[in-house]
């Protein structure tokens, strides 16, 4: 228990004290992220969060690391280390952004999988090297999926960290209730340098993370969802849980792709402002209350999730039908709300109208 309290402070007090000598040095260098019509920010604003955001983490990890983890914690920290400098690559803008995508976040996941972490869903009913095929399969597809979603969470000040500040506070919880003292510190330790940042990063921020710690903190949950284990739990709760807990930007993901691909655009190449926040800050919640909605979403997701963990298997599977459901009918509902269009690829290589 001692670890994790450790953990957390010690990420919570770097993050702290290691964002504002990062925010001047992001001012002289000029690694600012200007306006422009996509963005919600009308200044330029300076980079390299992420940076105190990686050296919090990895500090308050490395001090409280034990030897019979060190493999597996070091294993971590390579792919977040490798996400996080491909995010800082694309920020400067000398990466493309589909070398992240398609490269550098699968490479990560290899690297989990190649120290013993990866998804146990199929392996548990299908038999032989095929269940473990598709095991390995998901976890590609898990660490991708969520690295991506967190990576496109980051459009508004103070979501991104937000988000990922209660997701690491329910993975806490989560652990700690199930005696992984593991999980629990690295949960504590992503709390804590969220939280840090969050001081300087909420509306109106300060300083940005940028993609290197979007895609940071993406891995680290990602990671912390392949890592939660339930012994006592029902079968479904043991992959549902990682699901409700990060079920805001599994949420935001959903309803960007499926309103992009119907509009003829590709999801994570057409950037604009439809995503779940921008749509509610039209309804009249405006920036600031747009992101703390999405909190509240997020801790009621957080709390449902811990909530399977009592509750046998039917009632998992009916309230997993109902989240389902009430998911689908607020992305109709989404759908219809007011947000800003985006050209499709073709409108902006041939635009049509006058010169």
């Amino acid at each position: 228990m001692s670890s994790i309290w450790i953990a957390f402070i010690i990420a919570l007090l770097a993050s702290l004290v290691l964002t504002a000598p990062m925010r001047r040095f992001a001012l002289h260098i000029g690694m600012v992220d200007k306006p422009n019509p996509r963005k919600v920010h009308v200044k330029p604003v300076p980079l390299l969060g992420g940076v105190a955001i990686y050296a919090a983490f990895f500090l308050a990890v490395i001090i409280t690391m034990h030897n019979n983890t060190r493999a597996e914690i070091l294993a971590i920290l390579a792919g977040a280390t490798l996400l996080a400098i491909s995010g800082i690559l694309d920020d400067v803008g000398i990466l493309h952004h589909q070398i992240k995508l398609f490269v550098s976040m699968p490479l990560a996941a290899c690297v989990l999988i190649a120290s013993g972490i990866h998804a146990q869903v199929f392996a548990g009913f299908v038999p032989g090297r095929l269940g473990t095929l598709l095991d390995i399969g998901l976890t590609v597809f898990w660490v991708v999926g969520i690295t991506a979603a967190f990576s496109i969470l980051d459009h508004m000040d103070g979501l991104c960290a937000g988000i990922a500040a209660i997701a690491a506070a329910f993975f806490t919880v989560a652990a700690l209730l199930n005696g992984q003292i593991l999980v629990s510190t690295l949960a504590a330790a992503t709390l804590g340098a969220a939280v840090g940042f969050l001081r300087w990063n909420f509306s109106p921020a300060k300083i940005f993370m940028g993609d290197g710690g979007a895609m940071f903190l993406g891995f680290l949950m990602a990671t912390l969802g392949l890592k939660l284990r339930l012994p006592g739990a029902h079968g479904p709760t043991n992959w549902l849980l990682p699901i409700l807990i990060l079920g805001v930007p599994i949420f935001d993901t959903t309803l960007i792709t499926i309103s992009r691909f119907r509009r003829g655009l590709l999801p994570f190449t057409s950037p604009g402002k439809d995503h779940t926040a921008h749509r509610l800050s039209n309804l009249g919640f405006g920036h600031r209350y747009a992101v703390v909605v999405m909190y509240g979403l997020a801790c009621v997701f957080g709390v449902l999730g811990i909530l399977t963990t009592y509750l046998p298997s039917s009632a998992v599977y009916v309230l997993f039908g109902i989240l389902v459901l009430s998911s689908a009918t607020a992305v109709v509902f989404l759908e219809r709300s007011p947000y800003e269009r985006q050209p499709k690829v073709l409108e902006l290589l041939h635009p049509t109208g006058s010169d």
